[in-house]
């Protein structure tokens, strides 16, 4: 306490409030201003436009040579994408205000509620919380997908903000970056399979698919390889959204009945709201359809 008191009595120029501690707990009292405070006024306004969606989309800086150094496997790496995911969860259940994410690759995007208060909507609150508490969930949880494989260096993520007005433009976004997530997995599976099965070099392999459409790269995969595109896991062929859904979870709890002299264990339901990952399509209607909770007003 004292500590707190010499800490507190020691400031006596600047702006703003001061913390202190008295029996334990915190007192606020406002400081004097000072004549340096005028830098205040340099600071930009960055609070984002009401009554708009807010999304913040995250991007693996340099993951073409961060997934070359830590051996990830092509085209697709299971390790990769759920850890990815594991990620994304963590973000939006430490930022509840996410309505809906959606990810693909090395990349996520993160839709913030049209009334979201968080922050202020300050815009660089959203974009700095956002990618700090991701870039730290892969280090973090790194060891849980790449057992075998050690972390050689940090991985580095960026980010952008871009506000929506309407919920149609919302969709198409969505809808834009599933689809993208559709021609560039379809090219990686032919181009890799081209490198791995048929002996090709990477830049042989480049200059076979250049030029081709999607029903080209479909015919390669299926008389060359037999593969049928469209039996490749969900997964890789639509990417993964994340949903707040209620799940009914079933908890073992020790309990004194009155007429027990002992403790008994019980099985007890309970229901929790946790962030759900599905591989699903939602550039249709059907997905919007049945989760209208997510464009709802009150949400």
């Amino acid at each position: 306490m004292l500590g707190c008191w010499r800490a507190a009595s020691a400031v006596s120029a600047g702006s703003g409030w001061w913390a202190a501690c008295v029996g334990g707990s915190r007192l606020l009292f406002s400081m004097a201003k000072s004549k340096f405070e005028y830098v205040r006024d340099f600071e930009a306004d960055d609070t984002c436009l009401p009554n708009c969606w807010i999304v913040v989309r995250l991007d693996g800086r340099n993951f073409h040579r961060f997934s070359e150094q830590h051996e990830f496997k092509k085209p697709n790496d299971d390790r990769a994408l759920q850890l990815m995911t594991r990620c994304a969860q963590t973000v939006m259940q430490e930022l509840e205000d996410i309505a809906i994410a959606y990810g693909q690759s090395d990349e996520y995007s993160f839709v913030f509620k049209k009334k979201s208060r968080w922050f202020k909507r300050r815009a660089s609150k959203f974009m700095t919380h956002v990618v700090s508490q991701f870039a730290s969930s892969y280090v973090f949880y790194w060891k849980d997908y790449f057992k075998d494989q050690q972390l050689l260096y940090p991985p580095g993520f960026d980010g952008r903000i871009v506000l929506y007005p309407s919920n149609q433009n919302l969709k198409d976004y969505l809808s834009w970056r599933q689809a993208d997530c559709h021609i560039n997995n379809l090219y990686n599976t032919v181009f890799w399979m081209l490198v791995q099965r048929s002996g090709l070099t990477p830049v042989q392999a480049q200059d076979r698919l250049q030029g081709t459409l999607a029903g080209d790269k479909n015919e390669i995969l299926f008389s060359e390889f037999n593969i049928n595109y469209n039996n490749e896991p969900l997964m890789y062929r639509k990417g993964t959204v994340l949903i707040w859904q209620k799940i009914n979870e079933v908890i073992t709890k020790k309990i004194k009945l009155p007429e027990e002299a002992e403790e008994k264990e019980v099985e007890v339901t309970r229901t929790k709201t946790k962030v759900v990952p599905l591989h699903c399509d939602i550039i249709g209607d059907q997905f919007w359809e049945e989760y209208p909770e997510i464009l709802a007003e009150d949400s």
